[in-house]
């Protein structure tokens, strides 16, 4: 085999390898990024469950929630309060 022709499939080889690791990378970090979310969403879901028991408010604690809570932060908290609480 020449040498040349190695080169070349080795470089063409290397450009394809990028080129499949930056399409999937980009989704594989938003999906982390949901997950940390989420797992944040469950603490947070957590401890206004305890704070929120003393004087009578509790929301759900369940993947959805948790995911609501942890992408949208506090109006989320206080959206699924709404929402459980009010229209439920």
């Amino acid at each position: 085999m020449d040498y040349l022709n190695l080169a070349i499939y080795v470089v063409i080889g290397g450009l394809l390898l990028w080129l499949v690791i930056k399409i999937f990378a980009t989704p594989i970090k938003w999906a982390f990024k949901l997950l940390l979310n989420a797992v944040l969403g469950f603490v947070v879901l957590f401890v206004f469950n305890f704070l929120g028991g003393f004087i009578g408010l509790s929301i759900t604690v369940g993947w959805l929630s948790a995911i609501v809570a942890g992408v949208l932060g506090i109006p989320g908290i206080i959206l699924l309060l709404l929402i459980e609480n009010f229209f439920l």
